[in-house]
């Protein structure tokens, strides 16, 4: 028996006037693609996109006029998530009507990991900040509004020099593409590494691990190329690093004979198709130990035969310590 499809995420970017228009159309374009990308897979879409404000019509930060937005709901489906994004200008200011409405609306949220989710780009902090929401918690914001957040709300602790900050189910942003960064690491927590690795590949954009790690994922390893063929295979290896690949089956997807395929692999990727295969079966792995499965549970979903073999590549790649020590960091 198959396990239902996941819920929908309802995801709600509310806009006032002024909004920076990449604060939230990069966001949104990362969550476009990731569907776009599911839907090519034969899996149904995961977002459901809403722009939101207490008017009808706003004008954004470069002068583009918006219509059409949906008013502020009066009630959010579960799961859902709430995009704030920063404005122009070196203040935040909240007193026009526009801005009373949208804090009034977001003092009445309770963030809730799993079911109501806060999503903060550069300044958009601040305005959560004001609304309460990031009281007891720890933020970021673009760098020329650090001191305007903690005046706003002493109570946060705010971090600098982040590219983004998780704390719950509240997560905020440095500015600009860093909300790109963090929306493709949320893509990646709700729809896996190997989809948000393809989504960072659509948009040309680096894709980071975490909060707190600025190196590139492994799924985009060895992908500096533009060679279709290779693509393709390195698409179906990350989608399902567990199947029984060889290199005759990489063969089959690239279209083109075993030899042909490991001179592409060392000429465009500058790596053995076997050796690429391991890397990404030894990255499934360690995030399959992150989140709380044991070493034989992270062997099997990464499509390793045994322990010994994860044990094996875990050494062969430089990675410190065991498996058993990377599952009980984890706890």
């Amino acid at each position: 028996m198959q396990n239902p499809a996941p819920s929908p995420i309802h995801v709600y970017f509310a806009l006032l006037p002024g909004s920076l228009v990449l604060d939230w159309a990069g966001p949104a374009e990362a969550l476009r693609i990731a569907n776009q990308t599911l839907a090519k897979q034969g899996q149904p879409e995961r977002f459901v996109q809403h722009f939101v404000s207490p008017t009808p019509e706003s004008v954004s930060s470069v002068g583009a006029v918006l219509t059409q937005l949906e008013p502020l709901p009066a009630t959010l489906p579960s799961p859902a998530w709430v995009v704030l994004v920063g404005l122009a200008g070196q203040h935040i200011a909240v007193d026009g009507a526009e801005a009373r409405a949208l804090l009034h609306w977001l003092r009445g949220l309770r963030p809730v990991a799993g079911q109501l989710e806060l999503i903060t780009v550069c300044a958009g902090s601040v305005l959560a900040a004001h609304a309460g929401l990031l009281t007891g918690r720890r933020a970021t914001t673009h760098h020329q509004h650090l001191d305007e957040l903690a005046a706003v709300d002493p109570r946060c602790d705010v971090v600098a020099n982040r590219v983004f900050v998780a704390d719950g189910a509240v997560y905020s942003s440095a500015g600009v593409t860093t909300g790109i960064d963090l929306l493709l690491h949320r893509i990646s927590d709700t729809c896996g590494p190997a989809l948000a690795a393809q989504v960072a590949q659509a948009m040309v954009v680096a894709l980071r691990r975490g909060p707190n790690d600025p190196e590139f994922s492994p799924f985009l390893h060895h992908r500096n190329h533009l060679h279709p063929a290779l693509h393709r295979v390195q698409d179906a290896v990350g989608q399902q690093p567990q199947a029984d690949w060889s290199v005759p089956q990489m063969a089959e997807v690239a279209h083109t004979s075993p030899r042909h395929l490991t001179r592409l692999f060392l000429e465009h990727a500058g790596i053995a198709p076997l050796q690429y295969l391991r890397r990404i079966r030894l990255a499934t792995a360690e995030a399959a130990l992150r989140s709380g499965q044991n070493v034989t549970q992270a062997a099997l979903m990464a499509g390793f035969s045994s322990d010994t073999q994860l044990r094996r590549a875990w050494h062969q790649f430089g990675r410190g310590g065991t498996p058993s020590q990377g599952s009980a960091r984890s706890h």
